[in-house]
């Protein structure tokens, strides 16, 4: 609950920025008391695609852990705490630094853009947090693995612990050029920063961390979702098997954000493009395993059609609706991946606000209202409240009002993002220019459907204190887990083979890597050798 309270709080916070976001990019609105429009977004990405996610992610993970796994001893809940206390340390110096207009760097915090140093500190300390949190969790599941062996560990904490090892793992790229060369730039101990290469470890992590958030979603959708439809999951062996290609393809990836940029060989470039695309194959699977679970439940209740099991579904339930809308919007989003990652179409929507379109309907839509549908159960489980009639009204309200207002702006950024409207950039920087006027209707689409996002949020900052504050029940809410058709077959020996996992993830990252890293510091590189700060 603890990590739960941030979520909300990062939601209102990071959910304002947004708004205001919208509204100034629509010309129609001109922020107050001298905030600048970077100053926004960069408080926007930070609390929302950092804090928020991280927050959600490690108390829904201690949850599932303690849920499956059973209680935490001493050491490994202190961790728990331990990590929780230095994440929020790093979040108040981070956001410090963007109030007092410090880091208006934005959440990619690329250089030349510089910040104080205090900013770059409190990131690295969000990560450490994260790190002392996850190895908690993983000496439980570790501990557990220990008590039973030769028996397969449950479902929930075995993707807990992949997202956790994955977590670490591409976060390394992250810190390394944070502490070894933000930190030291910021405070003047060096004069320049190799650009090239802060990029290409930024996006080492800033891949995998789509994963980070989308993987938690995943674990509602195969073990929580079958459990409240009052069905099993489709299988066990199949979700294992997904969270283990995740592992493997989430972090070699990263160059497909660099592929416009110069001094990568475009060998490597489209090497990490190919292993992007692997990515799809647990993704296909995810889809496959839900839809055979949302066939069968319907069919069960009496659908006799090709499609009639759709009508079927519990559709007056917000625990399944927060969820089931997420993943409609997926299908878009994955599609759009598709051409991002794409070696030519990619040049069409490079840097356009078609970019930041995807990115609200892969982020802001799949995994948002995955955690909403979440913690409409985790929460009242958690504080024995009740999810009463009204309060499930409420969550329906806020799925559909949130996919209102996503659909139009998100559909109005694709849309404007493929005639060249650039992403980043307020209404005023377009200059004047002539096809600026054929935005103007897009951008006050972008603003209608900011709106409806925020009327949203409230709808979710009211709903999540009730679900904490109502009246106390006597039955406390359930944290539903499926058990899966195959639930007593043995995992595949591969699967739950740590080293295996473990050797092949390093592989494939110093086959993708070690190439490109090592030019960027052998050959004449433009921006290698670093810029002076502007």
């Amino acid at each position: 609950m603890a990590h739960m309270y941030w979520v909300i709080f990062a939601l209102a916070i990071g959910g304002t920025a947004g708004l205001l976001q919208t509204l100034v990019r629509s010309g129609q609105f001109e922020l107050p008391f001298g905030i600048g429009y970077y100053q926004l977004l960069t408080l926007h990405g930070v609390i929302l695609a950092l804090v928020m996610t991280t927050y959600f992610i490690m108390g829904y993970q201690i949850a599932s852990l303690s849920k499956t796994c059973g209680a935490f001893t001493d050491t490994e809940r202190k961790l728990g705490w331990i990590g929780y206390f230095v994440m929020t340390v790093g979040t108040l110096m981070a956001a410090a630094m963007i109030a007092t207009n410090e880091a208006s760097v934005l959440y990619t915090f690329y250089a030349p853009l510089q910040a104080h140093v205090l900013f770059y500190i409190g990131l690295a300390l969000v990560i450490v947090g994260s790190w002392i949190s996850a190895v908690g969790q993983l000496m439980r599941y570790a501990r557990w693995k220990k008590a039973h062996p030769g028996e397969k560990t449950p479902l929930l904490s075995y993707m807990a612990s992949i997202n956790n090892v994955m977590w670490i793992v591409c976060t390394i790229g992250v810190a390394t050029t944070v502490l070894f060369q933000f930190v030291p730039w910021s405070l003047g101990f060096t004069e320049r920063i190799n650009v090239s290469l802060s990029r290409t470890l930024f996006w080492y992590f800033g891949h995998a961390l789509v994963y980070f958030w989308l993987l938690p979603a995943y674990m509602t959708w195969y073990v929580v979702i079958p459990k409240v439809l009052g069905t099993k999951g489709f299988s066990d062996n199949l979700a294992r098997m997904s969270f283990m290609l995740f592992l493997f393809f989430s972090i070699p990836v990263g160059l497909h954000h660099q592929l416009v940029e110069p001094g990568i060989d475009a060998f490597w470039k489209g090497l990490q493009v190919v292993l992007t695309f692997m990515v799809i194959i647990p993704s296909l699977m995810t889809a496959f395993s839900l839809f055979a679970v949302f066939e069968t439940y319907g069919r069960k209740k009496g659908a006799s059609g090709l499609l009639d099991w759709f009508k079927k579904l519990p559709w007056k339930d917000a625990r399944f609706v927060l969820p089931f809308v997420g993943m409609l919007f997926f299908i878009p989003g994955g599609i759009g991946g598709v051409i991002n990652a794409s070696g030519q179409m990619n040049q069409v929507v490079h840097n356009t606000i078609w970019v930041v379109g995807h990115f609200h309907i892969t982020v802001g839509a799949p995994v948002v209202l995955t955690y909403f549908g979440t913690m409409m159960f985790l929460i009242p489980h958690c504080t024995g409240r009740s999810i009463t009639k009204e309060l499930n009204r409420m969550g329906l309200f806020l799925a559909y009002t949130w996919a209102f207002g996503m659909g139009i702006m998100s559909t109005a950024m694709h849309i404007v993002g493929l005639s060249g409207a650039p992403r980043r950039s307020t209404f005023s920087e377009y200059g004047g220019a002539a096809v600026a006027e054929d935005w103007i209707a897009y951008q006050l689409l972008q603003a209608v459907g900011g709106t409806f996002l925020f009327i949203a949020i409230i709808i979710a900052v009211i709903l999540f204190i009730s679900l904490m504050t109502g009246p106390k029940s006597d039955m406390r809410e359930s944290f539903p887990v499926a058990e899966m058709l195959d639930e007593y077959q043995p995992a595949h020996r591969l699967v739950e083979n740590w080293r295996f996992l473990i050797v092949v993830t390093a592989l494939l990252i110093l086959i993708a890597y070690t190439v490109p890293i090592t030019q960027i510091f052998t050959e004449n590189i433009p921006g290698a050798k670093g810029f002076r700060m502007w």
